[in-house]
């Protein structure tokens, strides 16, 4: 592998060229873990790849999951064996060899209510759950007593459990997970486009190949030639498969999943939470300073862009936790809010909750590919198998997914940093707390950034406005991986957010100073980004008052999307 390419406005002129001159043998639409896990995937078999997204990677369901890599413990209650081994697989090959600088193990208590027969019950599903995946780096389930649940868990009410179990799963942030596959696959010659909406497929009779797309930061227009075509695009795959001409052969439900971010001292607790409700599960995940409470799954059928998390949702999740809570959380403590969209396959049952978590592939007609469903855990084997799919219009001697053997970018040396932080720290005059977030957040890449800071010392600054995170970051966002506006940075290569009372805004200005000159940005551009982030913030503060999901989307949407030639299409 060559070393990694910054994806800078440089990289991104040169990507467009690029996508209109050459025929490439797969061109994948969408920039979520699908996508860019099929882009590496068909890279690393030797294939000439373009992917373009429409807004910016992990903008949709990859950035707002529950930010857990995980077998689906729930999914044992319904035999689903295949499903979760093949989970607890992708888990183990995260967390030792293809991401172990982003993927990490984390502890879940899960408290016992019923005397007599659950404990048995839940002790059989866990020792399962421990042993399905073969080779485990994570620590086996263990009893626990109602006097050491409490200690534990001081937060837990003690008439609410009669003791409890303790098990390992892993979690990671999504967005920059996601992102730094496709960084992966732009290192192995895929070209990696964001702001770039495909508005026709071309066809020579009934074969798709190609698709027209359109630059929506300058309103530019080309047409990509490809030998196939993958549809990655999640809950908008079937609009792809419209503008393929026909139905497709599935269709595809939206569910929104809601959660909440509180800060970490409003629960007393040294481990995660997942708790029972009627329907499903709730998780409380430990996340840096932070908790992250969620989900809840219902079904969604308005804006696809920007799904709205109503008051209904967040009353929702604070009565489930609250239940379990001898303190209970308010609208006051939460700090974030956010909502996604989960891509699930229709079925007969009209509960989201009951619908598949499997992924499907199809080739509804030739040199078109189209893959939904699945889970974020499992995107590396949807990504091959979409790849295989797709032999048939490549055409022979196509080679075999080599992705289980391919670390991602950051991942070599990882572990030789972490045994280095004293050094490191004494070199780069930080603290050892910084030096282990940069380490968890860019692996062996952080060396990238020691060069920013080399070149400007004032880097080294924590950002105003959300001091866990330092000015040097905000400026690799834009100059190594891709940012092009406000958005990109504050919302997914930073969680700022969803981390901060102000959801960001204490950070806008001085963010879009910093990468003005990047990004080639005037005063003016600077105040619109500023002023686009601030409108998008108070969009999704009104709607989380909204008291359904009609008023929490009209609130939402009524912001402006920082896509400029998009906005103006309406």
């Amino acid at each position: 592998m060559t070393t990694p390419p910054r994806l800078d406005p440089g990289y991104r002129a040169k990507a467009w060229r690029r996508l209109g001159e050459r025929e490439f043998d797969v061109l994948v639409i969408g920039g979520g873990i699908t996508g860019a896990g099929a882009a590496l995937d068909a890279a690393t078999r030797g294939l000439s790849v373009a992917l373009v997204e429409q807004r910016d990677l992990a903008s949709g369901t990859s950035s707002r999951s529950s930010k857990l890599m995980h077998g689906g413990l729930r999914y044992l209650e319904k035999m689903d064996f295949g499903l979760v081994r093949e989970a607890l697989k992708e888990r183990e090959l995260a967390l030792t060899r293809l991401a172990p600088h982003l993927v990490k193990p984390v502890p879940f208590l899960y408290p016992l209510t019923h005397r007599m027969w659950e404990r048995p019950y839940v002790t059989a599903g866990l020792t399962l759950y421990d042993n399905m995946g073969g080779a485990r780096s994570v620590p086996g389930h263990r009893q626990l007593t109602r006097n050491g649940t409490q200690r534990l868990v001081p937060a837990l009410r003690k008439d609410g459990h009669t003791g409890a179990l303790l098990y390992y799963d892993a979690q990671m942030d999504d967005a920059r997970h996601t992102l730094t596959v496709a960084r992966t696959a732009a290192a192995y010659g895929a070209i990696v486009m964001t702001s770039t909406r495909v508005t026709e497929l071309d066809r020579a009779g009934e074969r798709i190949v190609g698709a027209e797309v359109e630059d929506l930061e300058t309103g530019n227009r080309t047409g990509v030639r490809a030998s196939v075509v993958i549809n990655c695009t999640g809950v908008w795959t079937d609009d792809i498969q419209t503008l393929a001409g026909g139905r497709g052969r599935f269709n595809v439900r939206a569910s929104k999943g809601v959660h909440i971010v509180v800060a970490r001292d409003r629960i007393n607790s040294e481990v995660g939470l997942i708790l029972r409700t009627p329907s499903s599960v709730l998780f409380v995940i430990p996340w840096g300073t932070h908790w992250i409470i969620g989900t809840t799954d219902t079904d969604w059928n308005l804006d696809l862009a920007h799904p709205a998390a109503s008051k209904a949702d967040i009353d929702y999740l604070l009565a489930h936790v609250n239940s379990a809570l001898t303190n209970p959380i308010t609208h006051d403590d939460i700090q974030g809010v956010y909502a996604g969209l989960r891509p699930l396959l229709s079925g007969e049952d009209e509960q989201t909750s009951q619908l598949s978590r499997e992924h499907a592939v199809a080739r509804p007609q030739p040199g078109l590919i189209s893959i939904a469903g699945g889970k974020y855990t499992t995107y590396r084997v949807m990504a091959a198998d979409a790849i295989d799919a797709a032999r048939e219009d490549i055409g022979p001697g196509v080679a075999d997914s080599v992705t289980e053997h391919i670390p991602l970018l950051g991942a070599d040396g990882y572990p030789a940093l972490m045994n280095q932080l004293d050094r490191l720290s004494r070199k780069h005059d930080l603290p050892v707390w910084r030096l282990t977030h940069l380490l968890g957040r860019y692996g062996s890449l952080v060396h990238e950034l020691f060069d920013l800071l080399a070149a400007d010392p004032s880097l080294a600054e924590p950002l105003p406005g959300a001091e866990e995170y330092l000015k040097v970051e905000i400026v690799y966002g834009a100059t190594h991986e891709g940012a092009l506006h406000l958005d990109d940075l504050l919302a997914r290569r930073t969680r700022i957010s969803i981390e901060t009372p102000s959801r960001g805004v204490d950070s806008a200005q001085a963010a879009a100073d910093l990468v003005a000159p990047v990004l080639g940005w005037d005063a003016a551009r600077v105040a619109r980004e500023v002023d686009l982030y601030r409108g998008r913030v108070e969009a999704e503060r009104e709607s989380q008052q909204a008291p359904d999901d009609q008023e929490a989307n009209a609130e939402r949407t009524s912001a402006r999307d920082a896509r400029i030639w998009a906005d103006a299409d309406g």
